[in-house]
């Protein structure tokens, strides 16, 4: 018999998503494990190694439990880079519940999974994205770290879709993240881009439920 097709979880916990345009709504989060980045900034690098052994009805049987408490109607997916491992499986399951998916992905692999929600955060020091991702994404999110110029925003900005919000999003809500942030946009509507926003991580600033 064919062993249980499983995934490296590193933790599955509700909150409320502290980044992004669908900031502040309630959310299941799965972390999966695994990055093929590893950035100098990270805040979740317990993600880049382990995790737990799961099969997709163990990961569902979790999600079914965290929602008897926190009710929320969207599952994010996040890591770690959670394309690394083979998700389609569990996208569909999840969609067969009838909840909706999103998926947080720095955007070097991509993947026809038909997710709900596409957020595409491309990082440091090349910011490459695979370019199939330009029409997918419901979201593009740049860190404001020491390595972001205005060149790579300028970049970028131009890259996607005029529609699709760009995020400046403070490095772990730094001030002089937050002020380089505000310096950056005010550089980008003087040039004419616009559809760029500043953000930081909300859930930085509460304790999850």
């Amino acid at each position: 018999m064919t062993p249980p097709r499983t995934l490296k979880i590193v933790e599955i916990f509700p909150s409320f998503q502290g980044e992004g345009l669908r900031q502040g709504e309630p959310v299941i989060f799965v972390r999966l494990a695994g990055c093929n980045l590893r950035c100098s900034f990270c805040d979740t690098k317990y993600a880049w190694h382990g995790g737990r052994d799961l099969g997709i009805a163990e990961i569902l049987r979790e999600i079914r439990l965290a929602r008897r408490r926190f009710p929320a109607e969207w599952i994010c997916l996040t890591g770690g880079e959670p394309f690394l491992q083979d998700i389609r499986p569990l996208v569909l399951s999840l969609k067969k519940a009838g909840l909706k998916v999103q998926i947080e992905t720095n955007g070097t692999i991509f993947k026809r999974l038909g997710a709900d929600w596409l957020t595409v955060s491309p990082k440091p020091k090349n910011y490459v994205f695979d370019p199939r991702l330009r029409t997918r994404a419901r979201e593009v999110k740049l860190i404001v770290s020491r390595e972001l110029a205005f060149a790579t925003l300028e970049r970028i900005r131009r890259e996607f879709p005029p529609k699709t919000p760009l995020l400046l999003q403070a490095e772990s809500n730094a001030p002089w993240s937050m002020a380089k942030g505000l310096r950056l946009q005010s550089r980008a509507l003087r040039r004419g881009f616009t559809n760029i926003r500043v953000s930081a991580q909300l859930h930085k600033v509460y304790h999850r439920p």
